[in-house]
């Protein structure tokens, strides 16, 4: 018997976060493409900064057809947030007049890649990168590379530049909650002995 869960943001009873979660208007609209495999994952961070932005989406699945016939919801320039060889700096279109529609993958990079290679015309859009040197709150997961963010973060760094510095930083509450909460689950001495947690929790 599966343990009862909130419906909206998916976490037991005890631990719901829904209190925590913000609602918050944004010029660009931010369209989140979540791996299965992630859906039902404990640090679901993709659904908590879904359940935050009123121009917000998650749709989950591997291929995605509809985006070919509506790519970018008429007034909207897409792009992709995700790495390349011709991507430019997310910085560079702030100063852009047309609303964007942020394409953002949720998964494992091997899985976030299979989402491109399943959609051409998603692989295909122009993309943008956050700038370098970013750090993650994410201590619960070891970052694959420098700079790797949680897709939560992810987003709310995009947001602060293209509308402004700060404005989108309540999403983080409940991520921070989340990860609170883990950690107490766990307890300090495990946290610390397993992901090598040198400050307090």
């Amino acid at each position: 018997m599966s343990r009862r869960r909130c419906s909206r943001c998916a976490r037991p009873p005890s631990h719901c976060l829904c209190a925590l979660v913000p609602r918050l208007s944004s010029r660009t609209r931010v369209l989140i493409l979540q791996h299965p495999a992630e859906a039902s994952h404990a640090l679901n961070t993709a659904r908590l900064a879904a359940l935050a932005l009123e121009n917000g989406e998650l749709r989950v699945g591997e291929s995605f057809p509809e985006l070919a016939a509506q790519p970018a919801h008429g007034i909207y320039r897409s792009c992709l947030l995700f790495p390349g060889a011709e991507a430019v700096p997310l910085a560079e279109l702030a100063q852009d007049g047309r609303p964007l529609q942020l394409i953002v993958p949720d998964g494992t990079w091997r899985k976030a890649r299979r989402i491109l290679h399943l959609n051409p015309p998603l692989a295909a859009l122009p993309r943008v990168v956050l700038p370098e040197g970013l750090q993650s709150r994410y201590r619960l997961r070891k970052a694959p590379m420098a700079g790797a963010l949680s897709t939560l973060e992810a987003i709310v760094c995009a947001l602060n530049i293209l509308e402004g510095a700060g404005r989108f930083d309540a999403m983080l509450q409940p991520f921070e909650a989340l990860i609170e909460g883990q950690i107490a689950a766990m307890g300090e001495a495990v946290y610390r002995r397993n992901h090598g947690g040198d400050q307090p929790g």
